[in-house]
This record gives structure tokens, sequence and C-alpha cells, in this order.
């Protein structure tokens, strides 16, 4: 009987090192990228400037519960997203940086 436990301790280590290694390589970034992007998302607050998932660049005028709205452009145009389509805040692309400050 303890032969055949001495024979399968290789595959079970085998096993435990490769449920290890998915751990740290998949589920660990995962969640850390989730928490961060959940971060974000709460400290959103009226002023910043925002990029939407769709790429449009503007600044948050308005935030009520999981909708905000941004105003874009020259003409200050007012666009309603949803909490989850903002992709990021502050950055982007120098253009759209333009339009904003216009």
């Amino acid at each position: 009987m303890p032969e055949s436990i001495a024979a399968l301790l290789p595959n079970i280590l085998i096993i435990v090192a490769f449920i290890g290694v998915f751990y740290f390589m998949i589920i660990r970034p995962q969640s850390k990228q989730r928490k961060a992007r959940e971060k974000m998302l709460s400290e959103l607050k009226v002023g910043d400037r925002v990029k939407s998932i769709g790429g449009i660049y503007g600044r948050i005028s308005a935030i009520k519960d999981n909708i905000i709205t941004i105003e874009v452009g020259h003409d200050r145009v007012k666009l309603v997203f949803d909490k989850a389509a903002i992709s990021g805040v502050e950055g982007g692309d120098p253009e759209a940086e333009e339009d904003l400050n216009a």
C-alpha cells in the first residue's frame, strides 16, 4: 500500500504546481485589475476628464447612481452613459483634450 501512494506522489505534486501557477498567472492579476477598476469608478467626480469604452473623451457634468453625464466638444454636448462604460480618467488623445479646453 505505501508503495502505491509513493508512486502517486509525483503526479499529485504536478497537479498542485499547475493549480499554483494558474492562480498566480491568471486569477490573481485579474482580481487586482477588477479591484483597481472598481476603485477608479467609485472615485469619479464631477469635473473629471474621462474616456468611454467607445473612445469618447469628455468632462463629467453630473453623476447620479450609476448614470454619468459627460460634456463633449466645443458645443458642450451632453451624453449620458452607464458608469461601467467609463474606461479611464484623465488622459488620452491630445486632439480630444484641445476640444475639451476650447
